[in-house]
């Protein structure tokens, strides 16, 4: 009798000894990918305090391409009002290829590309979409370790029970972005 008793409190806690140890584990995922997106919200919040100085500049040189910097200003807004990672990913997707676009009015301006605004500008924002690269890669890593940790045996069977139920999500370039990237590559023809 007393060595079931032994090792019913024997088994017991080693259980609780599982459980907890998964669970500090999954706190400390969870808290370092909410700061390794909080990171990424940092540097997203420096590019889009660049934009207007950027799109005044522009529109100096290129007023009359009202739709390019429209479209820069609106996919601006929706990025500065996203919430999610979902909505933030797509929103800074539709501001990236909208800068993309802007960017490509100065090969059609030779005097906005020689402005020492617009290159200072373009430097500082290279700069900033080089150490969001870094963020993100960062917090995709963050995110993997906790979707994996998650995911295996023995914290899967208590994970839902404790409040992390489900996956996070990766900042992606999301589905079009994707099928864009798989299609057929560009044709270069050097004979011109």
């Amino acid at each position: 009798m007393l060595v079931t008793l032994i090792v019913i409190g024997v088994i017991v806690a080693v259980v609780l000894f599982v459980v907890v140890g998964g669970y500090n584990k999954l706190v400390a995922l969870d808290q370092r990918a909410d700061q390794s997106f909080a990171d990424i919200d940092v540097q997203l919040k420096q590019r889009q305090d660049l934009i207007p100085n950027l799109v005044e500049t522009v529109k100096g040189y290129a007023s009359h391409e009202r739709g390019t910097l429209d479209a820069v200003i609106q996919a601006r807004a929706a990025a500065a009002g996203a919430t999610s990672v979902n909505d933030k990913v797509q929103a800074e997707n539709m501001l990236t290829g909208a800068l993309g676009r802007l960017f490509a009015l100065s090969e059609a301006y030779p005097d906005l590309k020689a402005n020492t605004n617009f290159q200072q500008l373009s430097a500082e924002l290279s700069d900033i979409e080089n150490k969001l690269a870094a963020a993100r890669r960062f917090f995709n890593s963050a995110v993997g370790e906790f979707n994996a940790v998650r995911r295996q045996f023995p914290t899967v069977l208590f994970a839902g029970m404790v409040g992390f139920g489900s996956d996070k999500p990766f900042f992606d370039l999301g589905e079009a972005d994707r099928a864009a990237l798989n299609a057929a590559p560009p044709t270069v023809n050097f004979s011109a």
